[in-house]
């Protein structure tokens, strides 16, 4: 909850801080470039989170790793409340690096809670998610108010003020989770040969960083933020692919395992479609309500950053309704693939809203119901497909490469968030109504191929539903 708090409290705030002015505190970005460093950041959180499920399979157990991952996420929200360039990209960083620690870990850690799994773990990820989204609606009400309407610096100190109780909480709670999230037991050579390759793969970083920043810096090459990201999309893609093949080639999998783990790109590629959408609620959307939206209330404007608790407010309210749902639909529950098919036509439903709603802008300011209808459908395709995606990795996966594949289920969050920040960086060279139903029809075309794969899919899953 914290961690969501502390998360989504900054994340709310960081495309308006990054485009507004210079004399206003802000550090005066194009929409263009700021969305396209905010598909960087938001794709960075998720894409390290498949270093950070082999740190804490094979190095710290995920217990360690999520405390580890929350003080840097602290330390990193409050990097970002001092008021330099430098001190924003290290902020940025930081968290990134904690998060990567942190997510894939603490969900690992609640598939260890419920080992028969079945949909009693459906439900138990969907309560987990209610939790989650406690804090999503919570941190945009408080840092948001406090970085627009006093300083947005502020607002990145109470991001890590949330992440400080988080970690104090969590320590507490340590007798509550009996072995759940331990290192598992590993032969000696195993861990020595670990180890030798953290150091080196931190080694490939930091000189991969000191190299492109001098790069930068001298003048050598010029690397703009779009280009980067564009170049960061299509060379991620190609690792995920490479990652797939090795797990197959080398992963000494059975012809169950095998069968199972064929899934999971399949699912991949479905996830991606849908966060590519999805994720443009901090930026499209965003920007949609900032300049867009009448949110006057009572004489009062509205801080454009209140909308994003919107989304989270709905899954508070409706997360429980669909855990309940699953449960009692029992033999009848939908399959892995249905929940999947229904995720992506509902987030295409709500764009299409939004793209009607947007056809009224010639006209002055539109009504912010046109988003919340829309976050509505969000918010129910949301609850089909991500706490149902989580559940279905872990149950999917081989025990021993459980936090990796949680890796990977983030990595097609990160691709997706990569993408809809590219996307949002259309928003002032294309007409509203072309951009939201252009993306409204790609993601419902996605949801339909799904549908068709759905047989095969059910067949290769065999028991796992």
């Amino acid at each position: 909850m914290w961690e969501r708090f502390s998360y989504y409290g900054m994340r709310a705030l960081l495309v308006l801080f990054m485009t507004d002015v210079v004399a206003h505190g802000g550090l005066g970005m194009t929409v263009v470039t700021a969305t396209a460093l905010y598909g960087l950041y938001t794709f960075a959180v998720y894409a390290v989170a498949l270093p950070g499920g082999w740190i804490a399979d094979r190095l710290t157990g995920q217990r360690q790793a999520v405390l580890i991952g929350g003080v840097i996420i602290a330390v990193g929200h409050l990097t970002l409340a001092i008021p330099t360039l430098s001190a924003f990209y290290l902020g940025l960083a930081l968290i990134v690096v904690g998060t990567g620690l942190l997510k894939p870990s603490v969900s690992a850690i609640v598939a260890d809670l419920y080992p028969e799994g079945g949909a009693r773990r459906d439900a138990g990820f969907s309560i987990f998610y209610m939790g989650i989204n406690v804090g999503a609606l919570a941190g945009p009400l408080v840092c948001g108010t406090l970085g627009e309407r006093v300083n947005w610096h502020l607002g990145f100190s109470a991001a890590g003020v949330g992440m400080i109780f988080g970690v104090v909480q969590y320590v507490r709670g340590w007798r509550h989770l009996g072995d759940a999230g331990l290192l598992r037991q590993q032969a000696g050579d195993d861990r020595v040969s670990a180890l030798r390759s953290f150091w080196w793969g931190t080694g490939v970083v930091v000189a991969l960083v000191v190299v492109v920043t001098w790069l930068q810096r001298s003048g050598v090459f010029a690397f703009s933020i779009l280009a980067v990201a564009q170049a960061t999309g299509t060379t991620m893609a190609a690792l995920v692919l490479l990652y797939f093949a090795y797990i197959f080639v080398f992963g000494r999998l059975s012809h169950d395992e095998r069968r199972r783990v064929a899934v999971i790109p399949v699912l991949f590629v479905a996830a991606a479609v849908f966060w590519s959408g999805y994720e443009q609620t901090g930026s499209s959307l965003n920007l949609f309500a900032d300049g867009l939206t009448n949110r006057m209330v009572l004489g009062m404007e509205v801080p454009t950053t209140w909308l994003q608790s919107v989304n989270p407010l709905f899954i508070i309210l409706l997360a429980p309704v669909v855990g309940a749902l699953w449960v009692r639909l029992g033999s009848k529950n939908p399959s892995i693939p249905a929940k999947f098919t229904y995720g992506l036509l509902l987030l295409g439903l709500g764009f299409l809203v939004l793209a009607w709603g947007a056809t009224f802008t010639t006209d002055g300011l539109v009504s912010p119901m046109w988003l919340v209808v829309t976050y509505f459908f969000h918010t129910v395709g949301e609850l089909c497909l991500s706490p149902v995606g989580l559940s279905s990795i872990t149950k999917l996966s081989p025990k021993r490469l459980v936090g990796q594949m949680m890796g990977i289920w983030f990595m097609a969050t990160a691709l997706g968030s990569l993408f809809a920040g590219l996307v949002a960086g259309l928003v002032e060279s294309l007409a509203l109504p072309q951009l939201f139903g252009a993306v409204g029809l790609i993601v419902i075309g996605g949801g339909v191929v799904m549908l068709l794969a759905s047989g095969p899919v059910r067949r290769l899953a065999g028991d796992v539903r």
